[in-house]
């Protein structure tokens, strides 16, 4: 399952007086990116090239990259293979290259521009992708409260997670649990409720979750 990153990240490297911004945020469509990159530009306007790398959708379905006047296959390839090797999906990666006057010929212009994209993604907070099924178990509001800690504890314990609490003629809880999990969910809930609360098993959905 590919992963994505929590928020925006910038990063700087030097090489040989050449400064390279890196740029990485989370975007959930190529029109996302597309903002992202116009805005990247019009901030550094005076940078000579704003190569870029991105890659969308769950299972990272679109994938792109220019080298915006870089010497060809010299800088978006480059960005965009650090993100396929780290398995990242729904970022755009922009590096803004300003240039320090020193050429670094082709090996250098790779090194220099996967580098920023790697070290970027080492300073941002991963996020990981999981395939979660929706259950939703109604509760008397009268235990409302004690379910509430018990669930949510489940579900950080057992790789899933306390989604939502509905509050009408009882209390619906919606948890993600995953798939591998829902026999042990069900049986620890008739344990905890003896027998009164059942779960009732819905679509399954892809979340993210911290790494």
């Amino acid at each position: 399952m590919w992963g994505t990153i929590a928020g925006p990240v910038d990063h700087e490297l030097v090489v040989k007086k050449s400064r390279f911004l890196a740029h990485l945020s989370p975007v959930a469509s190529v029109a996302d990116a597309d903002a992202v990159i116009a805005r990247i530009r019009k901030e550094h306007w005076d940078a000579r090239h704003h190569c870029v790398a991105l890659v969308v959708g769950t299972h990272a379905d679109q994938q792109r990259s220019t080298d915006d006047g870089e010497p060809s296959g010299t800088a978006g390839v480059p960005m965009l293979e650090v993100l396929r090797h780290r398995r990242v999906t729904d970022v755009v990666a922009v590096v803004t290259r300003y240039f320090g006057g020193v050429l670094l010929g082709a090996g250098g212009l790779v090194r220099a521009y996967s580098s920023a994209v790697s070290e970027a993604l080492d300073v941002a907070r991963p996020v990981r992708r999981a395939v979660l099924t929706e259950v939703h178990v109604d509760v008397p509001h009268a235990d409302a409260g004690r379910l509430h800690g018990i669930l949510r504890d489940w579900a950080a314990q057992h790789d899933g997670t306390l989604d939502d609490v509905a509050y009408r003629a009882e209390a619906q809880f919606t948890v993600l649990v995953p798939p591998a999990e829902l026999d042990r969910f069900d049986a620890d809930l008739a344990a905890t409720s003896s027998g009164t609360l059942t779960a009732r098993r819905h679509t399954d959905r892809v979340v993210d979750l911290p790494a």
